[in-house]
C-alpha cells in the first residue's frame, strides 16, 4: 500500500503552490493536493488529487482526514475571504491537522495600509486561535507582478510617491515553503517576513524594467484622489478599488520597505534581487 501523504498542498494551479507542489513531487514526497477543479490539478507523482474550496466545510473535512501538516495559500481575494479561511481551518482543526504553513503579508496588521493585509491579521488571529501549530510566511509584493502594473502605455500609476518596497520573487517564497514544510516544527509558531535583499522605489522598478526588457517603462505618482478616478472606469466594487489603489499608498507609507534575511535563514540561500529575477526572465 503506498504511504499516506502527511503533506495537503492548496494553490497548486497557482504559482506559488504549483512551484511547491512541483518541488515535493521532485523529492519524491507523497503529498495531496487541494484544488477546486480536479482538471486544473498539475499531474505529479507520488499526489492525490481531492476536490474542496475552502468554503466547502464536508469536503474539506474529508480532504484534510489523515494530513498532518498543511500548506495554506491564501484564498482568492473577495470582500468575504477571511470567512472562507475560517471554514477551512475549522475544517481542519476537526480533521486533526497538526501543523499550517499559510502565506501572508509583510505588513499584516489590523489596521495596515494595505486593506487586504488585515485580512491576512484576522487568519493569523484565527490560526492562532486554532490550537494547531502555525507557520507565517509574510511575503511582500511579488516582483513577478510588477511588469503587470504597467497599463499598455508603459507606464505604472498609483499614489506611492518616492516610498519603498522590498519586492521578493515567488520562487523565493515557494523554497521558503518547502523547506517548512519538510520540518515544521523545526518553524513552528514563528513568522518569517519574505523580501528580496533590497527596497526599490516604482520609479527605479520602471527603470530596471526598461533597461532589460528594452522598451520604455515609467511610474507616474498619482494622487489618492487621481488613482480612484483612474480606476472607477473599471466598474470594480469599492473594496477591491481600495485594495487596488491602498497597494500603492502602502508602499508610499513606508510599512513595505523593510529588508528581511528570512529567506535565506529559513533556504540557505541569499534572496533573488529584482535585476536577477528580470534577468532570469530575459
Amino acid at each position: 500500500m503506498p504511504a499516506q501523504p502527511a503533506i495537503a498542498v492548496t494553490g497548486s494551479t497557482g504559482a506559488v503552490g504549483g512551484r511547491v507542489a512541483r518541488d515535493l513531487a521532485a523529492r519524491g514526497i507523497p503529498q495531496r493536493l487541494l484544488v477546486r477543479d480536479a482538471a486544473r490539478a498539475p499531474r505529479l507523482e507520488g499526489a492525490e488529487v481531492h476536490v474542496a474550496g475552502y468554503s466547502d466545510a464536508d469536503a474539506a473535512d474529508v480532504a484534510l482526514a489523515g494530513v498532518e501538516t498543511l500548506f495554506m495559500v491564501s484564498a482568492s481575494e473577495s470582500a468575504d475571504r477571511v470567512e472562507h479561511h475560517r471554514t477551512f481551518i475549522d475544517a481542519a482543526a476537526r480533521a486533526g491537522v497538526r501543523s499550517i504553513v499559510y502565506t501572508s503579508f509583510l505588513a499584516a496588521a489590523p489596521d495596515a495600509v494595505f486593506t487586504l493585509g488585515r485580512d491576512h491579521a484576522a487568519t493569523e488571529d484565527l490560526l492562532r486561535a486554532s490550537g494547531m501549530s502555525w507557520t507565517f510566511l509574510r511575503d511582500n509584493f511579488y516582483m513577478d507582478m510588477m511588469e503587470l502594473f504597467a497599463g499598455d502605455d508603459g507606464v505604472i500609476r498609483g499614489p506611492a510617491g518616492a516610498g519603498r518596497c522590498s519586492l521578493v520573487s515567488r520562487s523565493d517564497v515557494a523554497a521558503t515553503a518547502v523547506a517548512v514544510l519538510l520540518d515544521p516544527g523545526a518553524h513552528a509558531e514563528k513568522a518569517y517576513d519574505l523580501t528580496g535583499p533590497e527596497a526599490l522605489t516604482l520609479e527605479e522598478v520602471a527603470q530596471k524594467i526598461s533597461a532589460v526588457r528594452g522598451h520604455p517603462v515609467r511610474y507616474l505618482d498619482e494622487t489618492i484622489d487621481e488613482a480612484y478616478a483612474s480606476r472607477a472606469v473599471l466598474g470594480a466594487p469599492r473594496w477591491q478599488v481600495d485594495a487596488w489603489v491602498s497597494t500603492y499608498t502602502a508602499i508610499g507609507s513606508g510599512d513595505l520597505a523593510r529588508v528581511s534575511r528570512d529567506v535565506e535563514a529559513v533556504t540557505g540561500r541569499p534572496a533573488q534581487s529584482f535585476d536577477e529575477f528580470l534577468g532570469a526572465i530575459a
